[in-house]
């Protein structure tokens, strides 16, 4: 059972991640994004929540987040507002959606793989944003995009880095117990 520490950034379904992911095999918990990476250096896999802040005059709300990002080498995955952190902190750009999206939104499947292996070309994902990622870093490719959003699923090209602008860790997203199933598999 790995050990994957949850970085709470505010979200209204942070719990149900810690939830989700006990439920299918993980050691999880939750920590506030403040703690520093030492205090929690054995963990092997690290969730950025998703949360309200905005990224564009709000990421000093997400705490040590980019910390982990410079020193943990275990797997990471950030969701909804955790996903854009990860692309800003590599050099890319989020700012207020287009067409913000809240609820239900089909995902198209570019490349069934990382986080993404297995599931179906297209699904139904929840959808809870007003920013989303703008300019996507050179290290990083998308793995699923949707009508309204183009970057709903990224990974870091040769690192275990991925995010999820949609929620998995809801009932209303198919097939997320087995994305999240994917990065446990990832972190073990």
């Amino acid at each position: 059972m790995p050990k994957i520490y949850i970085l709470d950034n505010g979200g209204q379904w942070t719990h149900r991640e810690w939830r989700a992911l006990r439920y299918i095999g993980a050691d999880a918990k939750i920590i506030p994004n403040t703690t520093p990476f030492e205090d929690a250096a054995d963990g092997e896999g690290f969730l950025f929540s998703g949360g309200a802040p905005r990224i564009g005059s709000e990421a000093m709300k997400l705490g040590r987040t980019g910390e982990y990002i410079e020193k943990a080498s275990a797997p990471l995955l950030g969701i909804c507002v955790g996903c854009q952190f990860i692309a800003v902190h590599f050099g890319g750009e989020a700012g207020p959606a287009e067409v913000p999206e809240y609820g239900s939104t089909t995902v198209t499947v570019e490349k069934a793989e990382g986080i993404l292996s297995g599931i179906p070309t297209t699904f139904l994902a929840w959808e809870s944003h007003n920013d989303e990622i703008k300019v996507l870093p050179d290290v990083f490719e998308v793995l699923a995009g949707s009508q309204n959003c183009r970057y709903q699923a990224i990974a870091h090209k040769s690192k275990p880095i991925f995010g999820l602008q949609y929620h998995p860790e809801v009932e209303h997203t198919e097939c997320g117990s087995e994305m999240l199933k994917n990065f446990i598999d990832m972190c073990r």
